[in-house]
């Protein structure tokens, strides 16, 4: 746990600007996460009312980032902050962009729904039930590993991304199948590929929430490494963690 790296401030105002910087990421992410949640239960529904209101949501969740992006940048030119500190920032201008493109994909299986309703086309969804429920427990986990400041679940998370690729392969070539069979299908079934597509696309983007986390908390550098990378990484001490021990 390294949320005793907030709060060790003289200034109490300098502690109060990153525990409401925190706070808002985590605001943040409950909006994407409830994006995700009803953007699927719209698609499996083909409900187009819930379909809009996640389109629409989107707009409230760029707004989020561009504030949170707004006082980290007024809190860098203006505290100057270092080791940890300078770490957190950088590392949660990174995170909101990962949430941001989150809910852009929630958008886009919000769109497909919608024009799916339009055209009045039947759409068969039991191939991403378990996916999307896999890249939703992902999402979950990574917004509590951030409010935390616990890295417990971070390889956890590294290993189930795994699982998620490994059904969107299954998934396409079961796609694929169906559209050489019957070319009637191919419309349809492309707007389930790309629907499953965005789910994939989500399940990336928690784990580099949480590559970015490592990089706050450790100072360490592991995007694109493999869950065994990543586990031989966050068992060695960090260089700071050292510093201290020495002392």
């Amino acid at each position: 746990m390294y949320t005793e790296n907030i709060g060790h401030h003289i200034s109490g105002l300098f502690n109060k600007d990153l525990e409401e910087i925190r706070h808002k990421v985590l605001v943040m992410g409950g909006l994407v996460e409830q994006q995700l949640d009803q953007s699927i239960q719209a698609f499996i529904s083909s409900d187009m009312e819930m379909a809009e209101r996640v389109i629409q949501q989107d707009n409230e969740v760029n707004a989020m980032e561009a504030c949170i992006e707004r006082e980290c940048t007024q809190i860098l030119a203006l505290r100057q902050p270092a080791a940890f500190d300078l770490r957190f920032l950088l590392a949660v201008l990174k995170i909101i962009y990962e949430l941001e493109r989150m809910g852009d994909k929630a958008k886009r299986i919000a769109q497909i729904t919608v024009r799916l309703a339009v055209n009045q086309a039947q759409v068969s969804y039991y191939e991403l039930v378990h996916m999307a429920e896999l890249v939703k427990g992902m999402l979950l986990d990574a917004l509590n590993a951030f409010a935390r400041l616990s890295l417990d679940s971070v390889l956890v998370i590294a290993q189930q991304d795994e699982k998620v690729d490994r059904e969107y392969d299954s998934i396409l070539r079961q796609l694929i199948t169906r559209m050489m069979e019957d070319s009637r299908n191919i419309t349809r079934t492309l707007d389930v590929l790309w629907t499953v597509r965005a789910l994939e696309r989500i399940g990336s983007h928690a784990c580099h929430i949480c590559e970015h986390l490592v990089y706050a908390l450790k100072g360490e550098y592991v995007n694109h490494m493999s869950p065994q990378e990543l586990e031989a990484k966050l068992t060695t001490p960090s260089y700071e963690h050292t510093i201290q021990v020495r002392h």
